[in-house]
């Protein structure tokens, strides 16, 4: 149906007839504005509580009743189900900020909440959204200015990585795994320092394999300088063990040659049907052979084979693995230093994969087997597996190693850092009240708002742990002021020192950075935004 018809007058003029009218919805102006800041705020306000060191999880139950238990800004945001449009930019927000950094998504939406609270009152008091948005954007200059100025060089050291392990532990401490975080923190160092060409100072993501299975405690967690591969031997009396394996990674099947076109078979006779299975057997043997003639110990198939195929390779004593997945051939390839086979013709010793060993592993009572893969030809693959007592743990560990990962490995791309518990954001609003001292123009009110806004984060984090906010806020911020160190922050922790240079809480200056700046472009955006269309239902 047409939203819109033509007719006509008396005269024979023609004139527009737009339907359904009386449905529409529009909001325009200051109205329009209350109500993009008031769905933001919603947003900020779920996750304020996640924030810091003591900050609370959230349960997510999905449509099909799945529970997932997180802190993490980024998966409560993404699990939600957000109808409003401007809390779908939050969403976008949190998911930027993933993208890039990996950590710090939590922060970046507080902020943008508290940003877009300051501008309401703003608002209320008649500055133009566009006076707003200007004085916005200078205070966020000054304060990544002030970021740069404060930011410390951190020693990179593959021989030393304790000051990595202790940045790692920072980003841990929030999650569900810190009662481990040194060991989890070590296992996330370690994974990155491995895989990272420190000359180019880059770190392929893809060289680092997350695995998991419930079972066991978190502290069984272990970093596998291999593969791990979630698959058994194909048949139960191969060995379980193989030293100095030669490995065949091939992606052709262990089945007779068919036509690639549709076809049809007819057997008249049982002489017909024994030399077809006379000619299948051969054509097992022939492949067998050639994989044993090029000097293979371990055979990894990306298809199955049938019993026959299974039994012929068990007879020629060589193991094999079926239904291997397209990324962990891949992985293997890299690990291994062997070459990917799509046909056996093509298969000659120099594309065979090397590893020490492999080895398969069982767990507890279960028949839960799996295959490692170590001592590799190129130790820059490496698989973390993560143990624990079910699968919410599992999956909530798994995303507190990628937040660690991440961290680590901004370090190796950037070692500028700047200290955590709120600190930085001290730091930043004193320089940006400062600066509005020397602004003549209305956007010192923006100016001054934006560092109200950045005062928001600590006393976030001074109300998860249990603090009075406006007073840990005044304390830190006066001794600031007094004694000028940017290092002085929210005790979280309650370990009786301020100083987050003593308690080694760090973060990166690139995530700081982008958090401000990610934060500060969205309220910008919001604040043009003037008038709405909804084609029916409620505004909000």
């Amino acid at each position: 149906m047409n939203a819109a018809g033509v007719t006509f007058d008396e005269y024979g003029r023609p004139f527009i007839v737009v339907r359904d009218q009386s449905q529409k919805q529009r909001l325009q102006g200051i109205e329009a504005q209350k109500s993009h800041i008031l769905a933001a705020r919603t947003v900020a306000q779920t996750l304020r509580t996640s924030l810091g060191p003591r900050g609370l999880d959230k349960i997510i139950v999905s449509p099909d009743g799945e529970i997932t238990v997180t802190n993490d800004g980024a998966t409560i945001l993404s699990q939600m189900d957000v109808q409003h449009e401007i809390a779908k930019l939050m969403v976008q927000l949190s998911k930027s900020q993933d993208d890039e950094i990996g950590d710090g998504t939590t922060g970046v939406v507080v902020l943008a909440g508290a940003l877009l609270q300051q501008a309401e009152h703003l608002l209320d008091r008649g500055l133009h959204p566009i006076r707003i948005a200007d004085g916005y954007e200078m205070a966020a200059k000054v304060a990544t200015a002030r970021l740069d100025e404060i930011a410390e060089s951190f020693p990179v050291d593959v021989e030393k990585p304790d000051s990595l392990i202790e940045t790692a532990m920072t980003t841990l401490g929030s999650k569900i795994v810190n009662r481990c975080h040194m060991q989890f923190a070590k296992i996330a160092v370690e994974a990155v320092l491995q895989v990272a060409d420190m000359e180019k100072k880059d770190v392929n993501f893809e060289l680092i394999k997350m695995d998991g299975k419930v079972g066991g405690r978190l502290e069984d967690t272990m970093l596998i300088k291999g593969v791990l591969l979630d698959k058994d031997m194909s048949h139960p009396q191969m060995d379980k063990t193989i030293k100095d394996a030669k490995i065949a990674i091939l992606t052709c099947p262990f089945e007779p040659p068919k036509p690639k076109t549709s076809h049809k078979l007819d057997i008249k006779s049982g002489e017909d049907y024994q030399k077809l299975r006379e000619y299948e057997t051969a054509k097992f043997v022939e492949m067998v052979k050639q994989v044993k003639d090029s000097g293979a110990t371990l055979a990894l198939c990306q298809w199955g084979f049938d019993d026959e195929a299974n039994h012929l390779l068990y007879q020629e004593g060589l193991p094999a693995v079926r239904w291997v997945g397209g990324p962990e051939i891949e992985l293997i390839a890299i690990a291994t230093g062997g070459r990917i086979v799509p046909r056996f013709q093509e298969l000659t010793p120099d594309k065979l994969g090397f590893a020490g060993t492999v080895r398969e592993l069982h767990f507890g009572t279960t028949k839960d087997k799996m295959l490692v893969i170590e001592e590799c030809k190129n130790s820059k693959a490496v698989t973390i597996f993560v143990r624990g007592g079910n699968k919410m743990i599992v999956e909530e560990a798994k995303r507190s190693l990628h937040d660690a990962i991440c961290v680590v490995r901004n370090l190796v791309r950037d070692n500028r850092i700047v200290y955590g518990g709120g600190a930085a954001e001290i730091a930043c609003a004193l320089a940006v009240e400062s600066e509005s001292r020397k602004v003549e123009t209305l956007e010192q009110y923006a100016m001054r708002a934006f560092a109200d806004a950045l005062e928001t984060i600590p006393m976030a984090l001074a109300e998860n742990s249990g603090m009075s906010p406006i007073d840990e806020l005044t304390k830190v911020r006066a001794e600031q002021l007094k004694t000028g160190m940017s290092c002085l922050g929210i005790d979280c922790n309650e370990n009786g020192t301020s100083n987050m240079k003593d308690q080694h809480v760090i973060e990166t200056l690139i995530g700081k950075k982008q958090q401000i700046n990610l934060a500060t472009q969205l309220v910008r955006m919001v604040l043009k935004i003037d008038d709405i269309h909804i084609p029916g239902g409620p505004a909000m």
